[in-house]
C-alpha cells in the first residue's frame, strides 16, 4: 500500500504530480477509512478522492478494494469506525479544536488505558516533526502513550522534555519515567527537569525559580512546539491527590471554588477558567497562560469518570487536539448541550447544515440562547404558589411549601425539553427542588447542590435522576460537593427503560417515564417523614418494580437547529427510542394503535413479574405531539391485556408526563404495586403539573 505521505514522481505517465496529504487524525492513520468515508459518506468519485488524498486513483481503487475485503466498507462503513469518525468530527467543529481522534467501542474488552495510549502514540506520530521539542505532563495515561507508541520515529533532532516538576510521593511512576520512556520509544533526546512540582513555601519557590538551571529548562518548555498532557478529574483517587500535591484542607477549599479538573497541576472550574489554589504560591511549574501560548496542546484522557474534566478543558480552550473514546466523547457533546443529531446506526453528530437550507420546522422561540431561562420565568410566573427560584441560582427550582426541617430533601432534575418532567413534579408532597439543564443535557453540579442546599431540612438529600452520563456524572460530583458542606447527599438512578439494555444488565438501562411512579412514590416516603434510608430503599424498590416501553412515529427539533434530530419513513415507528432520539431496538411499518400496545405489553410482561390478583399503576405517556384520543387507544388495550392475565388497575394517568419537545409517539409504563407502594402513590400532593389525594 502506498504511504499515505510519499510524493509521487512528478513524470509518472498520463498523471499530475501529487502533494502529500496527511491524514487528518480523525481517521487514527488509517487511509482506508479515510477513502472508504470520502466515499461513502461525502459521495466522492475516486478521481476527487485521488486528490483529496494526493495520491493516484489506482491507489484510492486499491484502498477501497482492501477496505471492503476488510469489512471496513460494506454497504456502509464499519459502523463503530464511523460513529467514532462522526463524534471526532462533532467535537472538533462544536469545540473549535484542530482535530479529534475518537477511539471506537468494543475493541475485545481491552483496557481503555492501554486503547488511549496506542491512539495517543499515532497522535504523536502524525504531528510530530523532525527538530521539534515535545513537552510531556505527567499522567497515567502519558505513561500507556509510552507504553504502546509502536516503532520509533528516527526523527532527528527530536526532544521530549519534562513539562513538571517532579513528586515526593512514592508512586508506581513519576514525571521523569513519563518523559524518559516517551523519548526512549520515540528515539528522541530526554530533557529532565531537576526540581519538584511542589516546595514547601513561597519562599522557597522564588529561591528555585532564581536558579539559572532552573529557569532554562522551564524557557524551554514554554518554547516547546507541543505538549501533551493527560486530565485529572477532581475524585480522590485521581493522580493529582494521590501524588501527594493537594491535601484535604486544599481540597476542600478547591472543590468550594467548583473545581472540575486538574491539567499539569493546575486547577480549573467547570467553565476551564484557571483556579487561584491554595498551593499555587508553591508550585514550580508553568502557568495554563504559558501553556497555552504553545501551539499544539494534545490532551489524551478518556472514562465517563472525566466527561466533566474533559469537559472543562475543552471550555477553557487548553487543548487544540482531543484524544478520547466513544462513549466520552459522546458524553462530552451531551453535558455541554451540543445540538446532536443520532441516525438509525447509533451515530452522533453535530448538524452541519448552514442556515436556510432543508427542512426546517417551526417553534415559538425568542432566542434558543436563552430559552431554559424565558421558560423558567414562566412556570414561576404561572405557578407563583407552588414553585420559586433561587436568586442567587436561576437553574435551580424549590418547592414553595415542601421543604421543611426535619424532612429529607428530594432533588430531581435533568436535561430540559422533557417538561413536565422534571420541574413540573417539584411541590407539596413530590419533589422539594429541581436542577434544570439545557435542552437534552444534564444540570451542571452549581444549581443542584444549591437546590440541595435550598431544602435541606437537618435529615439529609436524596437525589433521584435518569441514567445518563451527563447526570451520572454531575449529581456525583454534585453530592460530593454537599458532603464537603457537611450535607449528607445519597443518589437513586432510575432504570425501567426495558428495551435499553438486556434483563440481566439492567444498571445500564436509561430512566424515561417511569421517572413519575419513582418519584411520586419517594416524594411521598419524604413528606411522611420516613429517614434517609427508608426513602432511599422506596425509591429503589420503586425502580425496580417499574417498566416501561416506547414507540416513536416521527422526530423532534431542538430550538438551537429547527431540524429534525433523526428521520424515520412516512410508513415507519421506532420501537424503544429514547427520549433524547438515541436509537431503538427495531424500525418497523407503523401498525393499529392495538398492534403496538401488544407489542409494548409483551415485552413488558416478560420483565415484570406479575401475577394474577396483582394490581399496577398505568401511564399512557405522549412523547409531545400525540394526542389524548391516541392516547386512550392505547390505554384501552392495556386494560384488556391486563384483564386477560388478572392483574387489576389501581389507578391511571394518560397524557403528556415525560415528553421529548414535539416528537410523534407514545410509551406505556407499568409499575407493579405491592403494600407498601400503594398508599405511598396514594399519598396527597400538589405540585405545578400534578395533584393527587
Amino acid at each position: 500500500m502506498t504511504k499515505r505521505t510519499t510524493k509521487r514522481a512528478a513524470n509518472a505517465p498520463g498523471e499530475e504530480a501529487l502533494q502529500p496529504h496527511p491524514v487528518p487524525l480523525r481517521y487514527q492513520d488509517d487511509p482506508l477509512v479515510w477513502a472508504g468515508w470520502l466515499y461513502v459518506q461525502d459521495g466522492l468519485t475516486q478521481n476527487d478522492i485521488a486528490s483529496v488524498m494526493g495520491v493516484s486513483r489506482t491507489t484510492v481503487n486499491n484502498y477501497l478494494a482492501e477496505a471492503r475485503a476488510r469489512g471496513i466498507v460494506q454497504v456502509s462503513i464499519d459502523q463503530d469506525r464511523l460513529r467514532a469518525t462522526e463524534t471526532a468530527q462533532a467535537l472538533k467543529q462544536h469545540f473549535g479544536l484542530s482535530d479529534c481522534v475518537v477511539i471506537p467501542g468494543g475493541n475485545g474488552g481491552r483496557p481503555l488505558m492501554d486503547r488511549l495510549g496506542e491512539a495517543g502514540g499515532g497522535v504523536l506520530r502524525n504531528l510530530l516533526r523532525a527538530g521539534d521539542t515535545l513537552g510531556v505532563a505527567w499522567s497515567r495515561t502519558m505513561m500507556s502513550v509510552a507504553d504502546h507508541i509502536g516503532r520509533r520515529l528516527g526523527l532527528p533532532d527530536l526532544s521530549v522534555v519534562q513539562a513538571t516538576g517532579g513528586t515526593q510521593v512514592a508512586v508506581d511512576f513519576s514525571p521523569e519515567d513519563c518523559a524518559s520512556r516517551l523519548a526512549a520509544a520515540l528515539g528522541a533526546r530526554c530533557i529532565t527537569l531537576a526540581a519538584p512540582a511542589l516546595v514547601s513555601t513561597p519562599v522557597v519557590r522564588d529561591m528555585m525559580w532564581a536558579e539559572p538551571v532552573v529557569r532554562e529548562r522551564f524557557d524551554l518548555i514554554r518554547r516547546a512546539d507541543k505538549l501533551i498532557f493527560g486530565v485529572c478529574n477532581m475524585r480522590r483517587d485521581s493522580l493529582v491527590f494521590a501524588s501527594g500535591q493537594v491535601d484535604a484542607a486544599s481540597m476542600k477549599m478547591l472543590l468550594a471554588q467548583r473545581a472540575t479538573a486538574a491539567i499539569a497541576g493546575r486547577f480549573i472550574d467547570q467553565d476551564g477558567v484557571p483556579l487561584n489554589g491554595p498551593q499555587d504560591e508553591r508550585i514550580l511549574g508553568l502557568t495554563l497562560a504559558e501553556f497555552g501560548a504553545i501551539k499544539v496542546r494534545i490532551a489524551v484522557a478518556g472514562g465517563l469518570d472525566k466527561v466533566a474534566a474533559i469537559l472543562a478543558c475543552l471550555r477553557g480552550g487548553h487543548a487544540t487536539v482531543l484524544v478520547t473514546d466513544a462513549a466520552t466523547a459522546g458524553g462530552v457533546l451531551k453535558a455541554d448541550g451540543a445540538p446532536q443529531i443520532f441516525n438509525r446506526n447509533g451515530l452522533v453528530s453535530i448538524s452541519t447544515e448552514p442556515e436556510g437550507s432543508g427542512v426546517k420546522t417551526k417553534k415559538l422561540v425568542n432566542d434558543a440562547r436563552t430559552i431554559i431561562e424565558e421558560m423558567l420565568e414562566g412556570v414561576v410566573a404561572a405557578h407563583p404558589r407552588h414553585v420559586r427560584l433561587l436568586p442567587h441560582s436561576p437553574r435551580s427550582l424549590v418547592a414553595v411549601d415542601g421543604p421543611r426541617p426535619g424532612k429529607v430533601g428530594l432533588v430531581v432534575g435533568g436535561g430540559s425539553g422533557h417538561e413536565p418532567t422534571f420541574l413540573g413534579f417539584v411541590g407539596r408532597g413530590l419533589a422539594d427542588a429541581c436542577a434544570v439543564g439545557n435542552v437534552f443535557a444534564s444540570p451542571t453540579p452549581d444549581p443542584i447542590v444549591e437546590c440541595a442546599k435550598a431544602v435541606d431540612g437537618g435529615k439529609g438529600v436524596l437525589f433521584v435522576f435518569g441514567n445518563y452520563a451527563g447526570d451520572v456524572m454531575n449529581f456525583g460530583m454534585a453530592a460530593e460537593l454537599a458532603s464537603m458542606n457537611d450535607l449528607e447527599a445519597r443518589i437513586v438512578v432510575t432504570t425501567d427503560d426495558v428495551t435499553s439494555a438486556p434483563r440481566d444488565q439492567r444498571e445500564k438501562r436509561r430512566g424515561v417515564a417511569g421517572n413519575f411512579f419513582v418519584f411520586k412514590v419517594t416524594g411521598a416516603a419524604a413528606d411522611m417523614m420516613k429517614s434517609l434510608d427508608e426513602c432511599e430503599r422506596v425509591a429503589r424498590h420503586a425502580n425496580d418494580r417499574t417498566f416501561t416501553v416506547s414507540v416513536a412515529l416521527s422526530p423532534c427539533s431542538l430550538p438551537q437547529t429547527l431540524t429534525p434530530n433523526f428521520e424515520i419513513g412516512d410508513d415507519e415507528m421506532e420501537v424503544g427510542l429514547g427520549i433524547h432520539g438515541e436509537p431503538g431496538v427495531s424500525r418497523e411499518t407503523l401498525k393499529t394503535a392495538d398492534a403496538v400496545t401488544d407489542d409494548i405489553m409483551d415485552r413488558i410482561f416478560t420483565e415484570m413479574p406479575a401475577r394474577s390478583g396483582d394490581k399496577v399503576a398505568v401511564l399512557i405517556n405522549s412523547l409531545g405531539s400525540t394526542p389524548l384520543m391516541e392516547l386512550y387507544l392505547l390505554q384501552r388495550r392495556v386494560k384488556q391485556r391486563l384483564d386477560a392475565q388478572g392483574i387489576g388497575i389501581h389507578a391511571s394517568w394518560v397524557g403528556p408526563y415525560c415528553t421529548s419537545l414535539e416528537m410523534a409517539g407514545a410509551s406505556i409504563t407499568l409499575m407493579l404495586l405491592d403494600d407498601e407502594l400503594t398508599p405511598l402513590l396514594d399519598h396527597p400532593c400538589d405540585c405545578a403539573m400534578f395533584r393527587a389525594g
